[in-house]
Parts: C-alpha cells; sequence; structure tokens
C-alpha cells in the first residue's frame, strides 16, 4: 500500500480575543468561570458579527496558499450546518427560492482560489470531529482512485450570533484549519484512522455527553491500535482537544501512557476552537521543536452525534 502524508498546516481564529470572565460577565458561559481557569481556559476567540465561517476558512488557505498547485480535490468540511451555507436566508424568505439555501462556501473557496481542477466534496454530521473525518476521507480516495495525489482539507465554524460559547463544559472558540493530504513525502505520514458513532446518544445532555467520553475514548483507541498493529507505548505525543485537563489526566491513566506526551498546550488561550484543536495543536508542537522524526503522534477528537474519531500520524 502506497503512503499517505498531511502537510501544509494552518489554522485562522475569530478576530476578537475575549477573556472567559469576560464572556462569563456577558452571559455566553454556564458554568462558573473559576472552573473552567482550573480546567485550563484563559481566553477564547469570537468572530466580529461581519465575519463568517467563511472568512475564516480563507484565512487559514490563504497561508498555505503556496501548497495549492496540483490539487485534485476539496473536503470543505463544517461542524454546524448552517456554516456549509453562506447564501441569505432573508433572501430565501423573500423569493422561496431554495438556491439561497445551497451557496456553497467549497464552491467560493475553489473559485476565490483558482483551483479549477478539484473536486469539491462537503463534510459534516461529524460535530468536532470534522477535520479528522476530512483526513480519513482524504486518504481513502487517495489510495483507492489513481488520479487523487493532493487534497486540501478545510474545516471553518463559526457559531451564530447570539449563541453561548459553552459546550459540553468546555469554552468555545470560533475558528478554521486546513492542511493538505497527499502522496508527497513530507510532514507525516498517514499511518491509520478510526471512527465511531452512536446515534443513539445523538441529543446528549451534557452530563451524558461526558459519562459516555472516557469508556468510548478507550474503545476507540483500542480499536485504533489493533488496526494498525501498535501499542500506546509506540505513541510519543498525544495531540487532543483542548478539553478539560483533568479530563486527560484520567484518561492517559486509563490509556496507561504519561500525562507528560499529552500536548494541548493552545488550550489557555483559544479554548476549544470547534474541529480545528488537532490542526492548531499539532501547529504549536512544531513551533516547539518537540516532534523528531520518526516519532507517532496521535490525533483524537470526540463531538456531538455523538462521534469519536482518531489518527496516527508518524513524523517524516
Amino acid at each position: 500500500m502506497k503512503s499517505v502524508f498531511i502537510h501544509d498546516l494552518a489554522y485562522q481564529l475569530g478576530d476578537q480575543r475575549i477573556s472567559i470572565e469576560d464572556s462569563a460577565k456577558a452571559g455566553r458561559l454556564f458554568t462558573d468561570f473559576q472552573q473552567f481557569a482550573e480546567a485550563g481556559f484563559a481566553f477564547h476567540r469570537m468572530c466580529s458579527p461581519d465575519k463568517n465561517a467563511y472568512d475564516l476558512a480563507v484565512g487559514a488557505v490563504k497561508q498555505i496558499q503556496p501548497a495549492l498547485n496540483g490539487v485534485n480535490s476539496i473536503i470543505y468540511a463544517t461542524c454546524l450546518p448552517l456554516n456549509g451555507n453562506i447564501g441569505s436566508f432573508s433572501k430565501f424568505k423573500e423569493s422561496r427560492d431554495v438556491k439561497y439555501l445551497m451557496d456553497y462556501p467549497a464552491s467560493h473557496l475553489q473559485a476565490d482560489f483558482g483551483l479549477e481542477n478539484a473536486a469539491v466534496l462537503g463534510l459534516n454530521q461529524q460535530a468536532c470531529t470534522s477535520m479528522l473525518g476530512s483526513l480519513r476521507l482524504a486518504r481513502a480516495l487517495i489510495l483507492s482512485e489513481t488520479d487523487q495525489n493532493k487534497i486540501l482539507c478545510v474545516t471553518a465554524d463559526r457559531f451564530p450570533e447570539g449563541a453561548s460559547y459553552e459546550q459540553a463544559y468546555n469554552v468555545i472558540s470560533d475558528g478554521a484549519a486546513a492542511c493538505v493530504v497527499s502522496n508527497e513525502e513530507k510532514g507525516y505520514r498517514l499511518i491509520a484512522t478510526h471512527a465511531l458513532t452512536n446515534g443513539a446518544l445523538a441529543q446528549a445532555n451534557d452530563d451524558e455527553t461526558v459519562g459516555s467520553y472516557f469508556s468510548y475514548t478507550h474503545r476507540l483507541l483500542t480499536e485504533l491500535f489493533e488496526k494498525s498493529n501498535l501499542k500506546i507505548e509506540d505513541i510519543d505525543w498525544i495531540i487532543p482537544q483542548n478539553t478539560n485537563v483533568n479530563a486527560w489526566v484520567i484518561l492517559s491513566r486509563l490509556l496507561g501512557t504519561e500525562f507528560e506526551k499529552v500536548y494541548f498546550k493552545s488550550i489557555k488561550e483559544v479554548g476549544h476552537i470547534i474541529s480545528s484543536d488537532n490542526i492548531v495543536n499539532l501547529c504549536k508542537i512544531e513551533e516547539d521543536k518537540l516532534v523528531k522524526p520518526g516519532q507517532k503522534l496521535l490525533l483524537f477528537m470526540a463531538g456531538f452525534g455523538l462521534n469519536w474519531q482518531a489518527v496516527i500520524l508518524e513524523k517524516v
């Protein structure tokens, strides 16, 4: 089997930097901000009213524009389905024409970046696991279709005006992330992917979500290691979503690994960035020059639906 790689990573955050204390005072958070501070959060990012999720996507993709030459496909993922349309609902109400509900951001991205030869795929209904789902799909396309060798993966979401910025005891940020998946040997080799969904918990409340988090994460990673013929001992770094620090203290014990291997340094500054956490933390660990060639990294994310996804990478 040929190898697939992920490289050219970038992200874009909402333009407003707000402390969790200020967001609590503004009524955007339900939980006492002191509890969030103890969980590792300090600030989060929100978009100004004139910014939409597509603006975030464009901001992320611009940073890797030189790497886009020869892209065969675009996988554009959203957590919130409403971010998969940039058309006007008021125009739909006025005209009753549903084309205003099908103004796809992925099509605009293709045109705005001159990627005329790239097929477009929209991905949703995977919640916060959307970027990892994009990597899984991109890898499958490259391995199965001979004309697919370079795919742009993008995820972009912002909460609508007036939304609370707390979900399942996490502080949320608006943001986007982008990367390239290809057969070019650079960045990280994409070793294995795995996904689980429990649709019976699609409308789980926060406590039910937390209650299922540990058991399903353990199951997901156990099955991923079986698929990849690897063990937790083979993993040098764990790059998770930005969730309560104490959750990963517990998970480290359950998985039989050291908490010191868990890297989510961005949590204090940006909170949980919907589907972009893994890419943001991967960029951060690269900036810190902590990853050595040959080291293996486990990327993990859980989301509503309920969905769990993970991938294993190896530094080239």
